[in-house]
């Protein structure tokens, strides 16, 4: 609006006849309008990289926990935004979750204003009393793991039934209760009139490696001082849901599994049925040849050993992608799989198009999803698929789709 303003003041300047200058001007502004309008314009230009957020993906992939659960309640685990995806953006594909499990109070606040109904635990619990009177305003369920909690909750008698869940440590060393205090702290629990212990909890540390080894000894630690509970207990996350349906409890907690990557090492997403619900796309905005013998990026770590053709995209580690990525990684241009050379940089990165002769600028590319897993990536960058899901940044545009 302001060009069209300054346009309109330019043509208006020196003229002479009032009728015809707002002629002038219109004819001005009717033109200004359908340039910016156009393709060229640079207002509807944005740079071409994106993230696509795949809502039935994420159904689906909560279908597939809620087949593993057996009927069990399922806390759909939305921490860090959605594991980067946009905690309110997800809302309508987790309708068929009982409950989503998050951390902090903003998130849940986001989430009631979104429009959630059903319960929330809130997997740190409360951090300060403050806390507790907003866990009454939201009906939320905090976890109590330290006796500190335990003295808020004395201290701050609030009216009204408050649940909560007690997390039981079983080697994670993290958060939790140690077996010689877990008692104690239930009878401390016990004796608050507006308190109810709604479900014992623990969590794995060695879900990952998909062997019972990993769930059996903590198991064991749980129910050596748990064992006179005749409460609900709730012990799988996304790796023990996949693996070890004997450990579930009452309750499940899918995390990543949501989002489409794998929790268990070794395997892939698709092994578990699981689809990729983040896509990161983007464009080749440059072609180029070089000699043999010619580097391509900082550093000069790729060398070309012939005559290559090289692709530039759009995205660098100012975006997310991973900045240790090396060559060899896999990225899909023009319905090819081509591998990344040379160091990633703030804004962009190059790949070999040998495999890809036909591709040219503005060629479609996937960083990763449904061409290229975001656990492959992972892997090769030395990391895991929720640490790039949780990296994504802000200045990617994200689009959904159903």
């Amino acid at each position: 609006m302001r060009l069209a303003s300054l346009g309109a003041a330019y043509i208006t300047r020196g003229a002479s006849h009032r009728r015809g200058a707002r002629l002038r001007a219109g004819a001005v502004l009717s033109k200004l309008v359908t340039w910016m309008q156009s393709p060229c314009s640079f207002f509807i230009m944005p740079r071409p990289i994106v993230s696509l957020v795949d809502l039935s993906a994420l159904r689906h992939n909560l279908d597939v926990a809620r087949q593993r659960a057996q009927g069990r309640k399922v806390w759909a685990v939305v921490k860090a935004n959605a594991y980067g995806h946009g905690l309110t953006r997800v809302l309508p594909a987790l309708e068929q979750a009982d409950g989503l499990a998050l951390l902090d109070l903003h998130e849940a606040q986001r989430a009631r204003d979104g429009g959630w109904r059903k319960p929330i635990l809130l997997l740190e619990g409360l951090f300060s009393p403050d806390d507790l009177a907003v866990a009454h305003a939201l009906s939320l369920t905090p976890v109590v793991h330290q006796s500190e909690q335990i003295a808020v909750l004395e201290r701050c008698v609030k009216p009204g039934a408050l649940e909560v869940y007690v997390k039981l440590n079983t080697g994670m060393n993290r958060l939790g209760f140690d077996a010689a205090d877990l008692w104690p702290a239930l009878h401390r629990l016990g004796a608050l009139p507006n308190v109810r212990v709604a479900s014992l909890m623990t969590h794995f540390a060695h879900a990952d490696s998909g062997g019972t080894s990993a769930v059996d000894e903590p198991l064991r630690r749980f129910y050596a001082v748990a064992a006179p509970w005749q409460g609900e207990t709730s012990f799988a996350n996304s790796a023990a849901l996949l693996t070890q349906p004997h450990v579930m409890g009452n309750s499940v907690r899918p995390g990543i599994m949501l989002y489409g990557a794998t929790p268990v090492r070794g395997t892939a997403a698709a092994d578990f049925a699981l689809r990729p619900v983040m896509h990161l796309r983007s464009e080749l905005i440059a072609v180029r040849d070089v000699a043999a013998g010619e580097a391509v990026g900082y550093g000069s770590r790729w060398v070309a050993q012939q005559a290559t053709r090289l692709g530039v995209v759009a995205c660098g580690y100012a975006d997310g992608y991973p900045r240790v990525a090396p060559d060899g990684t896999a990225v899909w241009v023009d319905g090819c799989l081509v591998p990344l050379v040379g160091q990633v940089s703030m804004d962009m990165i190059t790949v070999d198009l040998t495999q890809a002769p036909h591709a040219h600028v503005g060629s479609p590319v996937e960083l990763w999803g449904e061409h290229v897993p975001i656990d492959a990536v992972a892997e090769r960058a030395g990391t895991v698929g929720y640490e790039l899901m949780c990296a994504l940044a802000p200045r990617v545009p994200v689009r959904t789709v159903e």
